[in-house]
């Protein structure tokens, strides 16, 4: 018995040993032609041998069999079926497998120049998320271009009124002025007010070939604005394959798209060339939003050897659109609604003015942007990458001046712009006495307004010059260690200043605010269509109210050494940045007076931030990162008032964020955990006024602290070979710690209340304008081959409201107005049909459904009204016992509203 025992064990030992010395391995790198794509699924055909590449995109699978075919698949990309075959024992190397993306005319398009600073999964310690150019192409439809990024961690994102590109993004709970937009490595954050207007941006989507989110401090060498994060967007270039696209979509509200591409591919000169052009026009959602847009991209390659590759862009997106830039009350939206319900798409700001649409509010603006980028490879170990660029505003945004209009409604609730005309024009009207001709000498019998006289639409200008650049030295000093180095400039001027832009019917326009040219009677109007000509003079238009430039200089410099091995990965930056401002005011001083134009006012700046990150084995890694910024306050707070003298008091903003992360990765399921923690203090803010009594005030704010902390996680899996899941979940506590002191302001600049500058009382209030827990849970499935179906439901909770600071100016507030929470769903159905000779052509069709329950919820407040306060006074009856509730919100409350069901179609030929 015992000896058959051993025979028996002999024998299993022996099969066990010859099953492991017949297997051989078959190993690859999996790449998009430029970069590699970790976590993409190997499996052997036909059996359930599988496995997932690295962060490399390397992989390593064992097989028993002798030859056979590998599938490997990547969500966006083409599955792809390799032959192999192998020796037993032995290993066979595929070498660089490239998978094509689904969609073809935004493939290999991420552009390599060095200044580009991209997180690197399982090696750049930082929390980043990462959106390729199909998901948006797919899912976005008729979109802003930031609501992609609507299921990324402590991301909130709103349509704020609903305009065409009005929408803002929110990361962590600091505003887009302290979120860092880079696009090809380029700052686009306005150098005076640190704005990001997406409308400026609205054919990105079109050109963009990956969007990368680093929340936090994140990982850029410049010294940017990255207090809650960075938004890295990388464009196609011109050295992408040879073909093209041409594609079509239309939705609800008139919405529709046209758009076409070509690239040429790399000719055998070393030349390529791509462009594509768009256009997109509809209605608006929102009551009176129409919008009309164009977008451009034109990009020219040439490498003549291996040590050089130059790439040169031009891209832009002249666009006008009408705006719901006042945040109503809830009784306006239910006054204009129907059976209790609100009107969520009313709009103020419209009428009608000779049977056409008319806004007080319309936006228009051309930013286009050109850039140069170079890189040289002086030798193995050393590259150097330069960014030349420039970018030209031309624009702004109208509104009314002169009698106020607001207390003027048809039964409708519009604006009865053809009243006004009449008003203006001596004619009966249901508004009011109309204009009497002029008896002034050399003006008789025509009809005068101004600033406080009849109905005028003006247009306040913002337009820039800007210039800069950015160069990177590479260098690899040893296996393990690169050291970066290397300079930032930009020069910038702003021109700002408002002129005429519709009279409605009026003769004559009257202004007394130059000082140098007083009582000018101006005749001249301007279009508020965006110029195609980026160069449009501004100077020696006729303005009005005011005119003042601001100039910004700025000087940088950075070092960044990286270590790395197998499994450690190790950073440490270090930027200073001098950053000079100067302001001219042709309106309030006189040419003679040395504040007509000060001289530059420079302040020093700078960072330092590192960070680890250990990969423990092949599924798990964790990374711990700190930095230190010392951030120079905006234009506005070093020439305060609008006025020409520099600050009191002036002081940086101070920035320490501290991030921890954990990362897991397998065959089928991922996961990242983060918690941070971020200081901010001396911040300075301007807000909007939300009083109707000061339609286009604001309010001034100094001295904020805030202390962001929370919680991240992402998740995503694929449990079946066609199915992906993918989830997140974020809670955040953001509060005010310590006071602050505001100022008051009119639309045209002037202070309120005497000028003097009252105490805000937030301390240990929540920070808000954000939902501060988010999460949501989506999949997709191939339903049949190239069919697919995805869904995904999204919550908001711990929404606050904006601070408003008439309701805390006593140390007893009730803190921040908490809005109710919402979830919203959203569906889409595609399906790719191949076509054309080899099937190397595709017909692609895609429908979204965004809303699809049709959620009515509140997405932002202006103002903190609690339903148990008073509705006038110090007593009486509660916005509550009056029965003035709106789901729990007092209906004094100003508030916008997010999008009710909307809806998509697209249809793309590729070639």
């Amino acid at each position: 018995m015992k000896t058959m025992k051993n025979w028996l064990l002999t024998g299993l030992l022996f099969m066990l040993v010859s099953t492991v010395f017949s297997q051989g391995k078959i190993t690859g790198t999996i790449t998009d032609g430029q970069n590699s794509l970790p976590g993409t699924n190997v499996a052997i055909k036909g059996t359930k041998s599988g496995t997932t590449a690295d962060f490399d995109g390397k992989f390593t699978i064992n097989t028993t069999a002798n030859s056979g075919e590998l599938v490997i698949s990547f969500i966006g990309y083409e599955a792809k079926t390799v032959k192999f075959s192998v020796t037993t024992g032995g290993t066979t190397n595929l070498g660089t497998i490239v998978l094509t993306s689904t969609s073809n005319e935004l493939s290999e398009v991420v552009v390599k120049s060095g200044v580009v600073d991209l997180a690197k999964d399982r090696k750049t310690p930082v929390a980043v998320s990462t959106i390729r150019a199909s998901e948006i192409q797919e899912k976005l439809g008729t979109q802003e271009f930031p609501e992609i990024l609507a299921n990324t961690p402590s991301v909130y994102v709103t349509k704020a009124g609903g305009g065409f590109g009005d929408s803002r993004i929110n990361i962590r709970g600091f505003d887009q002025r302290n979120v860092a937009v880079m696009i090809n490595g380029v700052p686009v954050n306005d150098m005076e007010n640190g704005a990001v207007y997406w409308s400026n941006w609205a054919g990105l989507s079109d050109v963009t070939s990956a969007m990368q989110v680093q929340r936090g401090l994140g990982s850029s060498k410049l010294a940017i604005s990255s207090v809650g994060g960075t938004i890295n967007v990388m464009t196609r270039t011109s050295d992408m394959k040879e073909g093209g696209s041409f594609s079509s979509g239309f939705g609800n509200a008139n919405y529709f798209k046209v758009q076409g591409s070509y690239n040429t591919g790399v000719l055998k000169n070393g030349f390529s060339a791509s462009v594509l052009l768009s256009s997109t026009t509809g209605d608006g959602y929102v009551d009176g939003t129409k919008f009309e847009g164009k977008n451009y991209f034109i990009a020219f390659g040439y490498k003549p050897n291996e040590k050089h590759d130059i790439q040169f862009t031009f891209t832009g997106a002249p666009q006008w659109h009408h705006q719901r830039s006042f945040a109503n009350t809830l009784t306006d939206y239910l006054k204009y609604g129907s059976n209790g319900e609100p009107n969520t798409k009313y709009n103020s700001d419209w009428g009608y003015k000779n049977g056409e649409e008319f806004s007080w509010a319309r936006n228009f603006y051309h930013k286009p942007v050109m850039s140069i980028n170079w890189d040289y490879k002086i030798n193995d170990k050393m590259k150097l990458s330069t960014v030349l660029y420039g970018s030209w505003g031309r624009g702004g945004g109208t509104g009314n001046i002169g009698k106020s209009p607001f207390a003027y409604k048809t039964a409708n609730g519009l604006v009865p712009f053809d009243e006004f005309v009449k008003y203006n024009t001596g004619q009966p009207n249901s508004v009011g006495t109309p204009l009497k001709p002029s008896t002034i000498v050399g003006h008789e019998g025509e009809y005068i307004t101004n600033s406080t006289t009849g109905f005028t639409r003006r247009a306040s200008i913002n337009s820039h010059d800007w210039y800069g650049a950015v160069v990177n030295l590479n260098t690899q000093l040893t296996k393990n260690l690169i050291l970066d180095f290397g300079i930032d400039a930009r020069t910038y001027v702003g021109y700002h200043f408002r002129n005429i832009n519709d009279r409605l019917g009026a003769s004559v326009y009257f202004d007394n605010k130059d000082i140098n040219n007083p009582n000018r009677y101006l005749y001249e109007t301007y279009s508020a269509k965006p110029s195609f000509n980026p160069w449009t003079d501004v100077k020696n238009q006729e303005k009005i109210e005011y005119n003042n430039n601001g100039f910004v200089r700025w000087y940088g410099a950075f070092t960044q050494l990286e270590y790395s091995n197998d499994n450690l990965s190790a950073f440490i930056q270090g930027a200073i940045s001098q950053q000079g401002f100067q302001r001219e005011d042709t309106f309030i001083y006189k040419t003679t007076d040395p504040l007509y134009k000060t001289d530059f006012e420079n302040i020093l700046g700078g960072n330092v931030k590192g960070g680890v990150n250990y990969n423990i084995n092949e599924q798990h890694n964790v990374f711990v990162n700190s930095g230190y910024y010392s951030k120079q306050p905006l234009f506005n707070a070093v020439y305060p008032n609008n006025k020409s003298v520099v600050g009191e008091n002036l002081t940086n903003e101070k920035i320490l964020g501290v991030e921890a992360g954990y990362g897991f990765r397998s065959k089928i399921f991922n996961a990242k955990l983060n918690l941070y923690y971020t200081s901010w203090k001396d911040r300075y803010q301007r807000s909007n006024d939300a009083s109707a009594t000061n339609v286009g005030g604001y309010y001034d704010f100094s001295g904020i602290t805030e202390i962001h902390s929370g919680v991240e996680l992402e998740m995503n899996a694929k449990p079946l070979p066609k199915l992906n899941l993918n989830a997140m979940i974020s809670v955040g506590d953001w509060k005010y710690q310590g006071n602050s002191t505001s100022n008051r302001y009119d639309a045209n600049n002037e202070p309120i209340s005497g000028g003097t500058s009252t105490t805000l009382y937030l301390d240990g209030i929540k920070v808000g304008d954000a939902a501060q827990t988010t999460a949501s849970i989506g999949a997709s499935y191939e339903v049949f081959t190239r069919v697919f179906l995805d869904a995904n439901y999204r919550v908001a909770q711990n929404l606050y409201a904006s601070i408003d600071p008439s309701k805390f100016g006593s140390a007893t507030n009730k803190g921040t107005l908490e809005l109710p929470s919402y979830g919203l769903m959203d569906l889409g159905f595609s399906y790719k049909m191949l076509v054309g000779k080899n099937q190397s052509n595709s017909l692609n069709f895609r429908i979204n459904v965004n809303n699809v329950l049709d959620e009515v919820y509140i997405s932002e407040s202006r103002t903190n009204i609690f339903a148990d306060d008073f509705v006038s006074g110090t007593s009486g009856a509660t916005w509550e016992s009056a029965g003035r509730t709106y789901k729990g919100v007092a209906n004094g409350n100003q508030v916008f509203f997010g999008y009710g069901r909307t809806w998509n179609f697209s249809l793309r030929y590729n070639f």
